[in-house]
């Protein structure tokens, strides 16, 4: 399977109080680390989706093969990101047969979750493979091409939750509890280092 990845980038991190996209973990900044997990998986291209604050986190990225989307309308919300991504993806390449959509806040996220939502799919052959934690389907979620046009077309702040929460015989789930822990406020950094730690 050829399949992209698009990394979910643009927000404001209003109740972090500074770009999370540049907190670092183990010496790397948020987005460095979600890239490279990318990077190291099968996914090619990796697509960038920057916003709010995207002066500051382009240069961490510089050294990276990855493709910057610049996502002027992100105030819209997660959907105007993913569309910047899908539109992207699809002018790099027409032959892709999918597209994995990641946030870049989630620390546990790695190529063994990319492995895992491919592997779902290519063993269940549904069209639609979600992140299962928390008791509900999100992201890092894998989109077969038939997708494609629906993703472009988004609207609004809850990205692809419809799609993910789909009919089961179109979408399946990989278990991945770890991917329940993002990083939205300064507690939830102070957390995550501490359990780092132990």
């Amino acid at each position: 399977m050829r399949f992209g990845i698009i990394i979910l980038a643009a927000g404001a991190s209003t109740r972090m109080g500074a770009p999370k996209q540049l907190l670092e973990i183990d010496g790397k900044p948020l987005i460095v680390r979600a890239a490279e997990a990318a990077l190291g998986s099968a996914a090619w291209p990796v697509v960038i989706v920057l916003g709010a604050n995207a002066e500051k986190i382009r240069p961490c990225l510089a050294r990276l093969p990855v493709l910057i989307a610049e996502n002027p309308t992100w105030a819209e919300g997660m959907a105007s990101s993913i569309r910047a991504g899908i539109t992207t993806l699809r002018q790099f390449s027409r032959s892709l047969d999918a597209a994995v959509v990641a946030l870049c806040d989630q620390a546990a996220f790695a190529p063994k979750t990319i492995a895992q939502l491919v592997e779902a799919q290519r063993t269940s052959g549904r069209s639609i493979v979600a992140a299962r934690y928390a008791g509900k389907n999100g992201a890092p979620a894998l989109f077969l091409r038939e997708h494609f046009a629906t993703l472009a077309a988004l609207t609004g702040d809850a990205g692809a939750r419809a799609l993910l929460n789909g009919p089961a015989e179109q979408v399946t789930a990989v278990d991945l509890p770890e991917l329940a822990f993002d990083l939205d406020t300064p507690g939830d950094y102070e957390r995550w280092q501490r359990e780092a730690k132990t």
